[in-house]
């Protein structure tokens, strides 16, 4: 079996590959939000990961923290791994403002608003050039 995604981040929009993760966008307008989704089979949680993935995983995570701050100036960044409905790992890092709509409180299944598609198609363009600029960055390891 290859590597797929579930129906619900299958929806979601590519950005990049990574060594180990799919890097995956959150259309909301309120939140800049990526997801990081290794690409092994089969993989729920993060006891399916070698411990030399979980290594890349935190590369990999750091890395796009670094992509997000840049590009999207913020106050905090959420870094988590909930896979209560979605039962493939996923690791979401969104970018919070105080002052936000649900700050200080989570943005799970609260405030949404789309962005148009050429608003959508810039940002994600964006990200991309942003990870492949920073992967050449050799503290980062092989990503």
């Amino acid at each position: 079996m290859a590597f797929e995604l579930v129906t619900g981040l299958a929806a979601k929009d590519y950005v990049a590959d990574l060594k180990l993760c799919r890097v995956l966008f959150e259309d909301n307008k309120h939140y800049p939000w990526i997801f990081l989704v290794p690409k092994k089979e089969n993989t729920r949680n993060m006891t399916n990961l070698t411990m030399d993935e979980r290594f890349q995983l935190m590369r990999e995570i750091a890395l796009a923290e670094k992509v997000m701050f840049k590009l999207f100036p913020c106050d905090q960044d959420n870094v988590a791994m909930i896979g209560n409905m979605t039962p493939q790992l996923h690791v979401h890092i969104v970018c919070r403002k105080a002052g936000d709509p649900e700050w200080p409180d989570t943005v799970w299944n609260r405030t949404t608003g789309k962005y148009t598609p050429e608003e959508k198609t810039r940002i994600i363009a964006k990200i991309k050039a942003e990870f492949d600029a920073l992967c050449a960055d050799s503290q980062y390891g092989q990503i």
